[in-house]
């Protein structure tokens, strides 16, 4: 694990939060949860907004809310309707020892930032993720509510963290040095997933740390099934770029794949009784579809 000795309260240290935005006024709110974190002592917060859209049309409402909330923040315009190159203009434009990404249509808890830190000094870790809340509309189905299958959390395998989100993250920049987001999947997403596979295969130790909370609101067009088997589809599709990195052999992965496909349809089908069950078991094979799909080369579904 990295030597933690380099952080310490006694000393002044930065932590650039990076944030990227594409016409979304809610970046608002997001600012003016951030300017109320309580760090630990001897912290303090710079914000980086990578604006993403041709003009720069976030630049007056991110401007405002740095004045008004006393941020100390840089605007960045970073134009192309590309999420990989708005992550890579942040990590060019961040300063600090540590960097944090959050999303623009998320509100961090005061305690979001300093639950992250204080894991990663705990843990010596290059990276530490936190937990993604989803908040439902009171008029959401049951099913989605109960379900939760929104909200996002690090998935463990073997002990270990496996994969990764930028929706909730912070990191060493020295542990992320020179490496960037691949513009290539700038549009289906998955950038972030292939970006920590990446880091994973360097041997940056990654850690996890569940009180450390932002909350996303789920808008009404996401609330349903068609939307959740595409997201898990394509998380699957990303998924299978590390996989291949890794160096997994491509016919065990495709009879997995298939396999699991199969269990999933059969638990689906066992399950019918429960709205939640049959449902979770659905958009799990939706996700190693998205393997299957991504091992024989197809394609990346783009979601946005």
């Amino acid at each position: 694990m990295p030597d933690t000795s380099q952080i310490t309260a006694e000393m002044t240290h930065t932590v650039d939060v990076c944030v990227c935005t594409f016409r979304r006024p809610q970046i608002a709110e997001l600012l003016a949860s951030l300017a109320n974190q309580q760090l630990p002592a001897g912290w303090r917060i710079r914000v980086i907004v990578a604006d993403n859209d041709e003009a720069p049309s976030a630049k007056e409402v991110v401007e405002q809310a740095f004045a008004t909330n006393r941020i100390t923040g840089t605007y960045v315009h970073a134009p192309a309707r590309n999420i990989s190159i708005a992550r890579n203009a942040c990590l060019d434009a961040a300063e600090g020892e540590l960097a944090a990404f959050i999303d623009d249509d998320e509100t961090a808890r005061p305690d979001w930032l300093a639950n992250l830190i204080n894991r990663l000094r705990a843990t010596g870790a290059g990276v530490v993720f936190g937990r993604v809340a989803a908040v439902y509309e009171p008029n959401a189905p049951k099913w989605v509510v109960n379900g939760d299958l929104h909200s996002t959390e690090a998935f463990f395998r073997n002990g270990s963290v496996e994969g990764g989100y930028t929706c909730n993250v912070l990191f060493r920049r020295e542990a992320v040095g020179e490496l960037r987001f691949d513009p290539a999947f700038g549009r289906s997403g998955g950038e972030d997933t292939i970006f920590f596979g990446a880091l994973s295969r360097k041997g940056v130790f990654m850690a996890y740390a569940w009180n450390a909370v932002v909350e996303e609101p789920v808008p009404a067009e996401r609330a349903n099934l068609d939307w959740l088997v595409k997201r898990y589809f394509r998380s699957g599709q990303s998924f299978s770029v590390v996989l291949r990195a890794n160096g997994k052999n491509r016919a065990i992965v495709l009879i997995k794949s298939v396999l699991k496909i199969g269990f999933c349809t059969a638990a689906g089908i066992a399950t019918m009784w429960s709205a939640v069950m049959w449902r979770r078991a659905l958009v799990r094979g939706a996700l190693h579809a998205g393997v299957l799909s991504g091992i024989l080369g197809r394609r990346p579904l783009q979601l946005y």
